[in-house]
């Protein structure tokens, strides 16, 4: 045996940076010489484009295989035979392959304007001077090595060192011969000193819980929606209906021995049912791939990765087209925020604080124990506006709604004094968060034809969704928080005490087009002892079914787009869990499924009614009528569309007394239809109402040129419209 090469003892203690500078073919003064490193291999065998096979003699025994080739000049192509243990097989070596990323992806990564990163990190089949094999690539700039394992190599740590790129920080490696299906990880020698097996941040699929090995992935789908998608990129969302059913895909339906349905199978599903009910949009949980039930997917550890929970990513893609077929476009929570701390993601990466800030009060969250990105580095904001053209574009997500933007922003965020540290300016705002959502928010309406940005901010930051030449941080809609906190508290007192909380009730109208609002009755509202939406309410049995009703009648009337949480629909009585399916049996009970009746008329008329959606974000399209009424708890409005043809009037009783001859103005004297009325015998109600018509007489009232004497049902919403 020859002393072992300095660069041969690198490769052994996986801390080389250029192996391939020692492996493979290279020329000396006698002619080329040809380096294998084969662990736990007997023999290997060189197998030339043409001539004889040549063995090639071992000279390390932890697996070097070496072969002189004299008087051959210029490096050509060949294979390799290895045997162990009576099998035999060939591949080409990988280590004679030139490097597979290209010089400007790596600069574009590397100042941070990289918006489809996912093309060129992470793992993707290919065929390379003749041979099909696997591209690896990952970002560990700080790691004094990294080598590839997996199933191919038995997961050995020293069989394929990986090489790195230049002073970019990305390690590469094409190894022939292997395919889709091939589980691995990354062998990470940080600069700690620590050796970590790394999960692929760009890996698009991934091994189910508690396994989290990366699987090479590569799409073989066929997308059927182009109808959908050629009209979602003329459309405008904001003057179009938009009611959303937000879903939690693993408790949504389970089957009958609590495994979840599959993506493909909620696809049927679903889509029948938001048909149904009327639903516009189905907005889904978290579904990058996590570790732990419990964080609902948004505490993320492979952000390239639909979790593998519930099918591969092509059955996702199954999923989404499925929904479009039948009209029904997806969103998708999407969580920039933070990550988890998991030992197989992000966390830490390469031996130092990475993708995370270095700095512990920038870095940790203190409300979930994640770690927060550090917005600040140009490779870490590659990465996420990367993922988010991946989901838009790769699985035709029709919008992202950002998760916790609010902690983004502020970098006080959940932090006292002492633990936190101010920007540059002596301010709490987090400029470089700011930043990343702004460009985010620019790439995203200038890129992807027709989707939309939605923000969970809870505060009064200005301008969330406005646009960035504006001074806004470019959203196109945001969550009115406040909207549900005020309506939720109004409604759960009890109906004695509301008129002294009338003015909680029509407050939000001060601030309703100071920003494009989704109101949002939410996953986070029934959960944690919150109590589902059905038992927020007061009262008896028949009143919190009245409340309900009423509730949800003023989410539809008031201007706003609409979201509701899955078993909202029906009043579901239980608080939300993620590890049982829905209370489906509920809908056996007619209060139930009259609730669920009413939730299919309100989207009907929410998507046939203008005046119900097309002016949501303009002052012209709501008028009040009368908000004077406190000591009764009854207001009016009516929303509009400048068509006197389209209006709506609504009117709202928040008590149990039923009203008779109760006098509201509205725009223009004639016959009105009673186009709903939640206290219907069919949602349950008691069949107090105005036999579907009233009359307005030419008597102004309020300002108003006329009014007209409805009756008023208890706890219960009147929706008249002009007879046309």
């Amino acid at each position: 045996m020859t002393p072992t090469p300095a660069a041969f003892q690198a490769i052994l203690e996986g801390r080389s940076h250029d192996p391939h500078a020692f492996l493979g073919m290279h020329p000396t003064a006698s002619g080329l010489t040809v380096r294998v490193f084969a662990p736990g291999v007997e023999r290997v065998t060189f197998l030339p484009p043409s001539g004889p096979e040549l063995p090639m003699r071992r000279t390390h025994p932890e697996g070097l295989f070496q072969l002189a080739l004299p008087g051959e000049r210029a490096p050509f192509p060949y294979r390799l035979r290895f045997e162990a243990g009576g099998h035999q097989w060939e591949r080409a070596d990988p280590y004679r392959f030139l490097p597979t990323v290209a010089e400007d992806d790596l600069r574009a990564f590397a100042e941070g304007r990289h918006d489809r990163a996912w093309h060129v990190l992470g793992a993707h089949p290919r065929t390379v001077d003749g041979e099909p094999g696997v591209a690896f690539a990952v970002w560990a700039p700080n790691a004094r090595g990294v080598a590839l394992v997996g199933d191919f190599n038995g997961w050995n740590r020293h069989a394929h060192p990986m090489r790195v790129l230049g002073s970019s920080g990305v390690w590469e490696l094409f190894v022939p011969g292997i395919g889709p299906g091939e589980r691995y990880k990354f062998a990470v020698l940080g600069a700690d000193g620590v050796l970590r097996e790394k999960a692929d941040p760009f890996a698009f699929f991934q091994e189910t819980r508690p396994k989290t090995a990366s699987i090479v992935f590569a799409s073989s789908f066929r997308w059927a929606d182009a109808e959908w998608m050629e009209r979602r990129a003329g459309a405008d969302p904001y003057r179009e209906p938009m009611s959303i059913y937000e879903v939690h895909l693993g408790s949504w339906r389970r089957h009958p021995d609590g495994r979840w349905y599959a993506y493909r199978e909620s696809a049927e599903a679903l889509a029948a049912y938001c048909r149904d009910l009327g639903f516009t949009h189905v907005e889904l949980l978290p579904l990058a791939e996590h570790p732990f039930d419990g964080s609902w997917g948004y505490q993320v550890t492979n952000f390239f990765a639909p979790t593998s929970r519930y099918g591969t990513p092509d059955d996702f893609r199954a999923f989404v087209d499925t929904l479009h077929r039948a009209g029904i476009g997806v969103l998708l929570d999407w969580v920039p925020a933070h990550f988890a701390t998991d030992l197989h993601g992000l966390a830490r990466f390469d031996g130092t604080w990475l993708y995370e800030h270095e700095d512990a009060r920038r870095r940790i969250q203190p409300d979930w124990g994640t770690y927060s990105f550090n917005y600040g580095r140009n490779e870490v904001r590659s990465f996420l506006l990367s993922n988010a053209r991946y989901w838009l574009e790769e699985f035709h997500i029709d919008g992202l709604r950002v998760d916790a933007v609010s902690s983004m922003i502020y970098l006080d965020y959940s932090r006292k004094p002492g633990e936190w540290v101010p920007n540059i300016y002596g301010g709490n705002e987090h400029l470089e968060a700011i930043d990343f959502l702004r460009r985010a928010n620019e790439l995203v309406y200038r890129e992807v034809p027709g989707a939309v940005t939605i923000a969970e901010e809870s505060t009064a930051w200005p301008g969330v969704s406005r646009p960035t030449y504006a001074g806004g941080l470019g959203f196109g809609f945001k969550w009115n928080m406040g909207w549900m906190h005020d309506t939720l508290f109004y409604l759960s007192r009890d109906p004695i005490h509301r008129k002294y909380h009338h003015n909680i009730l029509t407050f939000s109208m001060l601030y309703a087009y100071s920003e494009n609002y989704i109101l949002s009755l939410s996953h986070d509202e029934v959960v944690h002892g919150k109590a589902s939406l059905l038992h927020k309410m007061p009262g008896d049995e028949w009143q919190q079914f009245a409340n309900l009703r009423l509730l949800l009648a003023y989410q539809h009337a008031w201007p706003g787009k609409k979201l509701l949480f899955m078993g909202g629909e029906f009043g579901q009585r239980s608080e939300w869990s993620h590890d049982r399916e829905l209370e489906w049996q509920a809908l056996s009970y007619f209060r139930h499924e009259g609730v669920q009746r009413l939730v299919r008329d309100l989207n009907r008329l929410h998507r046939t009614r203008p005046a119900l959606h097309r002016c949501d974000h303009e002052p012209r399209g709501f008028a009040w009528l009368d908000f004077s009424d406190w000591e009764q708890s009854v207001v009016a409005f009516v929303r509009r569309t400048g068509e006197a043809d389209d209006d709506v009037v609504c009117v709202f009783n928040f008590t149990p007394v039923p009203r008779f001859g109760y006098r509201i103005p509205v725009p223009a004297p004639g016959p009105y239809q009673e186009i709903l009325n939640t206290d219907a015998d069919v949602y349950g109600g008691s069949g107090v109402g105005n036999l579907g018509l009233a009359v307005a007489d030419p008597e102004p009232r309020f300002g108003w040129p006329a009014s007209m004497a409805v009756t008023l049902p208890p706890l219960a919403a009147v929706f008249f419209a002009p007879v046309r």
